[in-house]
């Protein structure tokens, strides 16, 4: 696999479907986008190895040689990225282009990452040469992968912390931790308003069109790992004109652990942190009500979990008064 007709076929594959993805004939290439893909598709990689947060590293490094310069330093400006919704689904479409080609790789790992190391390289250095720095691309690069690495340890990460501390030692049910994750992703939705990359001013009505992009987090989560698609996320929910009932047993068993585990992997923004946990709502929804027997069906499952997120959120946001009275 590593002969040079082979690599030369594959790169040029990954660059196709990139241009087709991110760009259009007016505009020509969207960077950015094609930046959120290559990191997807480097961190999808990356996961074949023993340690996917070291080999992130090691990637940076050997890309920094490669460039002959570091990532650009200094804060970044708060709407340098995109929302963190929109992230996670150029992401996810990175990570699935990158296992069409794994069928054919497994086997030359290295070789497959150092392939993806040279398209990243070319990419970043044909956009330096319509005028993008290098270190500000390679910048924008960097912060993608590691939230794309970031919000996968999540939502691996809580769900084992669920299973093992809740269900194991507290007795928690599979609906009870569908329902405290779900309920945690709209927590911090509504905590991220006003602050992070949601700055104000933003319109009240805008307030549901938040809730259904964490949401879509979730559910899209969950359908790829094998829940039903379909129209019944919202079967049953309580009325707009109904007092609000968060889960809030659930949400004070669980906040602790949670806060405790995006601290340790360093991811401070409130609205990466939603969407860590939305993906978790929807692998733990993957766990309960996928398959051909779940232990929860889908019908009952699924508004669970829309319905724990959605009064959270309501209550969070009157609490703090972005929902007027």
């Amino acid at each position: 696999m590593s002969y040079p007709s082979v690599r030369s076929e594959i790169t040029s594959q990954i660059q196709l479907n990139l241009v087709a993805m991110c760009s259009d004939e007016e505009r020509g290439i969207d960077t950015m986008k094609a930046t959120m893909m290559l990191a997807g598709i480097l961190v999808e990689t990356l996961f074949l190895f023993d340690e996917p947060d070291t080999a992130l590293a090691g990637s940076f490094d050997r890309l920094a040689r490669l460039f002959g310069t570091e990532p650009q330093g200094g804060e970044m400006a708060p709407d340098a990225l995109p929302p963190a919704h929109v992230m996670d689904f150029e992401f996810e479409c990175g990570r699935a282009l990158a296992r069409t080609f794994f069928e054919d790789w497994l086997e030359c790992t290295y070789d497959f990452h150092d392939l993806l190391l040279f398209v990243i390289q070319q990419n970043l250095a044909h956009w330096a040469q319509a005028g993008q720095p290098v270190a500000e691309s390679f910048r924008l690069f960097v912060e993608c992968a590691r939230r794309a690495m970031a919000y996968e340890i999540s939502a691996q990460e809580l769900c084992d912390l669920v299973i093992e501390r809740k269900i194991g030692l507290d007795g928690w049910t599979l609906g009870d931790s569908i329902s405290g994750l779900s309920a945690l992703a709209g927590r911090r939705l509504a905590l991220s308003l006003g602050s992070g990359r949601l700055l104000p001013p933003f319109s009240t009505r805008d307030l549901p069109d938040y809730l259904d992009q964490i949401a879509y987090v979730m559910t899209q989560e969950a359908t790829r790992l094998g829940v039903p698609a379909g129209s019944d996320w919202r079967f049953g929910l309580a009325a707009n004109d109904a007092p609000v009932k968060p889960p809030v047993d659930l949400i004070y068993g669980l906040e602790p652990y949670c806060r405790n585990f995006f601290r340790t992997i360093r991811l401070t923004s409130v609205d990466d942190q939603a969407v860590g946990c939305a993906k978790a709502a929807g692998r733990m929804l993957a766990l309960a009500a996928g398959g051909e027997l779940p232990e929860i069906e889908p019908v009952i499952a699924k508004p669970l979990a829309m319905a724990a997120m959605t009064e959270t959120y309501k209550s969070v946001c009157m609490e703090r008064a972005i929902i007027s009275c």
